[in-house]
């Protein structure tokens, strides 16, 4: 668009037009962004959520599942306390993918603090109204604030699941990968690598400790910390076994979901 204002009084008539214009545009921009996700089948979506877990705590956990208008609801009321579904946004990385999807589960009382954050992230994406930057400045804002807590005890996150289609790295870069990495990750607010005695960068053998929002809030500051535990190698060939047909099922819904042989594509 090429407008040529010849006089003060053009301008004080055009200005509000471009105004209303960009405004418009924004909004346009954001409506078709990529922040509205498709719903996944509602069985396929149940049976990946309920691989996270153990199978002897599947019966009895809670599975949310999403609705990509409005969040995620529960499809299905649990006994024991644990809760399962799909992430499909990551709130530390400040961005709105379509091809994320990890099933993750959490007791009681990750369920009472870490999972909140994941209900509103989810809340917030649907409406279309917040970038993914401004879903991660809330949510370090709520955190700074007190509005979104720690989880005050020891627990435990399962990822048990067959495959994921998650981040790598940090919120420094924005890479992503289909893995066969089911796991176990045991709450650790505030704790670093340097504490259990990893390198600092965390790539030594063993356990090693996440913190995305670390790196947001400061050392020592974010409270949705992991100590992460790898399944065996016997354990995970018996866990991607066990789940072939939903890893087929997973793969013709989608074909990002068909790891390579490295364990990622």
């Amino acid at each position: 668009m090429n407008i040529t204002i010849t006089s003060l009084k053009n301008r004080k008539r055009v200005f509000p037009l471009l105004i209303t214009l960009f405004i418009t545009t924004q909004s346009f921009a954001q409506k078709t962004a990529d922040w509205q996700l498709e719903k996944m089948p509602t069985s396929l979506e149940t049976d990946f959520a309920l691989s996270s877990l153990p199978p002897q705590l599947r019966p009895g956990a809670t599975v949310y599942l999403l609705n990509p208008e409005k969040g995620y609801y529960v499809a299905r009321k649990g006994t024991n306390g644990f809760v399962c579904y799909v992430a499909r946004t990551a709130w530390e990385w400040g961005e709105f993918r379509k091809d994320m999807a990890a099933a993750i589960s959490f007791d009681a009382e990750g369920a009472r603090t870490t999972f909140r954050v994941e209900q509103d992230v989810a809340a917030m994406r649907a409406t279309g109204k917040f970038t993914g930057m401004q879903i991660r400045d809330l949510v370090v804002d709520r955190i700074k604030k007190g509005i979104y807590k720690a989880p005050a005890r020891a627990g435990i996150s399962y990822m048990l699941g067959p495959v994921m289609r998650s981040y790598t790295g940090t919120p420094a870069s924005n890479q992503i990968m289909t893995m066969n990495m089911p796991h176990y990750m045991f709450y650790a607010p505030y704790v670093t690598n340097t504490d259990i005695g990893n390198i600092p960068d965390g790539r030594a053998e063993g356990p090693v400790v996440i913190n995305p929002g670390a790196l947001l809030l400061g050392e020592r500051k974010g409270p949705y910390g992991y100590t992460i535990l790898l399944a065996g190698q016997t354990e995970r060939a018996k866990i991607i076994a066990s789940n072939k047909d939903l890893l087929n099922r997973l793969i013709a819904y989608k074909p990002y979901f068909k790891a390579a042989p490295a364990m990622h594509n």
